[in-house]
């Protein structure tokens, strides 16, 4: 959040911040969750190190050049956060590190790789659903179809008529590159994908916020059997490389 003469707290000040309900989901027993600041990159680099796994939050639009695109209206994004975040996925990439991407982290992942976004579903994709809306935000759903024998489909392949929330107005256009989907909406926009160059479940990108999911509860997919599964990945690697430690930091 940058400077802002109306905001009352620390108003010339810019901000960075972590949504709670993020907060609770991504702590557990054993996992520390921090908030990876926005420091010169000596010091991001050395702090990276010591991390886990990344979990890429929500938030606001990419900015079109990020993707190599010129905005086509109002979205002009965020270019700040984009580089910012950029270089944490890519250290994260190139050190095998675990990466769980939410809604904006998806869309960002999709970017790192070479893809690019729809900058507005409703002006470009008019005949897809309302997958944004400001006021009812997280208590609106849709249906959700996992591809078959992928990672997804492994996980919730069991459930009848599975639904996800969805708070986004930007969408996955063209993939990117060694990312393979799991999961796409009704309407058809991709809603899930993995890195394929890593195991299976180590880098995955969601476009629904599975930590939003207690406002609709058993309307939508248990968000925790997505989080144990990514665990998993944390924990075998912090087990590998720095068994005496005692408690993983994300």
């Amino acid at each position: 959040m940058y400077p802002d003469k109306e905001r009352t707290v620390f108003g010339p000040k810019s901000l960075s911040y972590i949504e709670n309900d993020m907060a609770r989901y991504v702590a557990q027993e054993g996992i520390l969750p921090i908030l990876i600041p926005d420091v010169d990159d000596v010091y991001l680099e050395k702090i990276l190190a010591e991390v886990d796994g990344i979990v890429l939050q929500g938030g606001s639009d990419l900015a079109p050049e990020t993707y190599g695109e010129a905005p086509i209206g109002r979205w002009k994004g965020d270019a700040h956060r984009d580089r910012y975040e950029l270089k944490i996925l890519d250290f994260a990439i190139k050190n095998s590190l675990p990466v769980l991407g939410i809604c904006r982290g998806f869309q960002l992942m999709n970017a790192y790789f070479g893809g690019t976004l729809y900058q507005d579903i409703g002006t470009q994709l008019p005949q897809a659903n309302d997958h944004r809306s400001a006021e009812l935000y997280d208590t609106i759903k849709h249906p959700v179809q996992f591809v078959r024998d992928t990672f997804l489909h492994s996980l919730y392949g069991d459930i009848k008529n599975p639904h996800v929330n969805t708070v986004h107005h930007q969408a996955i256009k063209d993939l990117g590159d060694d990312l393979e989907v799991y999961a796409n909406s009704n309407d058809g926009l991709i809603e899930a994908f993995g890195y394929t160059k890593e195991p299976v479940g180590k880098v995955v990108g969601v476009q629904w916020h599975p930590e939003f999911s207690n406002t609709l509860k058993d309307e939508l997919i248990d968000p925790n059997i997505l989080y144990e599964a990514f665990l998993q990945h944390v924990k075998e690697g912090e087990t590998s490389q720095m068994n005496q430690n005692s408690g993983i930091d994300i």
